[in-house]
């Protein structure tokens, strides 16, 4: 197929979806979102200096609930702990459309010079820690906050339901802990009432404000972390040959687990990675000790390519301790498990044309896969779902100086959050006007 083609292809599966195209925001429902504005930037900065970890997120927890409330929404709380669900009941039947904002914060202390900077401290697995929103979910939860807001102000209007998920612990929980929409979907979130649809949009530090990113299909890989003990032989550092070194078994275990990834996977159908993010054994150069503890991260873009780097992993990890006289044991998952994060492709077909319409054309970005993972995959386990990207850089901003996500100098423009906002709310309207069938 020529480019042009396939480019006229792509522009009339615009126009094959039935009032999706010739839907926009009523004047009366943008000029609310941008009356809006102000407020959500005042939460998301409020939420910035006040960042909290997963499964401990009661303060943010409670500004939500309370403004929930306030709209005359029906709240939930303690849901997987300290998550908020509210359920805004339209004046007409229809299906029931969720919505999805992440409120943890990450052990990280904030370096950037911002009026409103986290000095926020805390503990994690044991460790004093700084705290900060890292990953812009102070922006998800303000955004959705505002989102709220604008709806509650039409439910009569509403041809169905609106339930919005506040969801803790999307960075994981520590060690021992259950969390996150893993735990929220045990507890029923999609049900009561049953969630036909979910969105939920993620600010991208790197992507310009205005913008917005999106692709069908697999966004965001599976994430399971990895866990090694190499047990060997404990002996001088000056007689080698009297023990079994485990840090040499280690280093040679690294190196093979790198050959699954280049080797034995057909990443032409989708990236793989094998991790190893620490390594540790031993207290003095010239002991050898008894054992190394490795921890790693896997991540896969497909169901099979998963399955299969769990089976060499084991594999290789067991062959090569055994020929050095060694000894493993292998936890995978060790504690963090996410499935393949996936864009129903009907949903996004269904929906992009409201994308466009409120952002327009020029401003969507189809996205390409990316490695990193994310919870919502949870959700798009059971139901569709579209999970789209917001920009979040400053138009002058120089891309080769914007921090990283996860990093101490994350930075979000809050010009981005008003987009977000008229987004959720505009794929929420078109959705529920559409009704529940496919």
């Amino acid at each position: 197929m020529t480019r042009f083609a396939w480019l006229l292809l792509f522009v009339a599966s615009f126009a094959g979806i039935a009032g999706a195209e010739e839907f926009k925001l009523s004047a009366e429902t943008e000029s609310q979102c941008r009356a809006l504005e102000p407020k959500v930037i005042a939460w998301r900065r409020d939420i910035h200096q006040n960042p909290e970890l997963g499964n401990r997120e009661f303060k943010t927890a409670a500004k939500v609930a309370a403004h929930l409330k306030k709209l005359g929404i029906k709240v939930q709380t303690n849901v997987a702990h300290t998550g908020v669900v509210g359920i805004l009941e339209g004046g007409k039947p229809g299906p029931v459309v969720g919505l999805r904002a992440d409120m943890d914060g990450l052990p990280l202390t904030e370096r950037a010079e911002l009026p409103y900077a986290s000095k926020a401290k805390s503990e994690y697995n044991g460790q004093p820690v700084g705290v900060m929103h890292a990953c812009g979910h102070d922006t998800h939860v303000a955004i959705l906050m505002g989102v709220a807001e604008a709806l509650a102000a039409q439910r009569k209007e509403l041809s169905g339901t609106v339930k919005f998920v506040f969801q803790p612990a999307e960075e994981g929980v520590p060690k021992g802990e259950e969390g996150g929409a893993e735990l929220m979907m045990k507890e029923g979130v999609l049900d009561h009432p049953k969630v036909d649809v979910m969105y939920a949009l993620h600010i991208d530090a790197h992507m310009e404000t205005g913008k917005i990113g999106w692709k069908a299909g697999a966004i965001a890989a599976s994430v399971d972390d990895l866990r090694i003990i190499v047990k060997g032989k404990g002996s001088h550092g000056a007689y080698p040959w009297s023990g079994v070194d485990p840090v040499v078994t280690s280093a040679q275990i690294i190196n093979g687990l790198q050959t699954i990834v280049s080797r034995q996977v057909k990443l032409t159908e989708g990236a793989a990675v094998i991790t190893i993010g620490s390594i540790h054994g031993g207290v003095r150069s010239n002991i050898i000790p008894e054992q190394v503890e490795m921890l790693g991260t896997v991540r896969a873009l497909n169901t099979e390519t998963r399955a299969l780097l769990h089976e060499r992993i084991r594999r290789v990890t067991e062959n090569i301790a055994e020929s050095m006289g060694a000894t493993v044991e292998i936890a995978l998952p060790y504690s963090t498990d996410y499935p393949v994060n996936n864009n129903d492709e009907k949903e996004v077909e269904r929906m992009l044309p409201v994308l466009k319409s409120v952002a327009g054309e020029a401003n969507l970005i189809h996205e390409t896969a990316q490695t990193g993972a994310e919870d919502f995959a949870f959700f798009s386990e059971k139901i569709p779902t579209f999970y789209f990207s917001l920009g979040g850089r400053s138009k002058d901003a120089d891309i080769s100086k914007v921090a990283d996500h996860h990093t101490p100098d994350f930075v979000i423009d809050d010009s981005g959050l008003l987009l977000g906002v008229r987004a959720l709310t505009a794929l929420t309207l078109a959705r529920l006007q559409q009704g529940a069938g496919p």
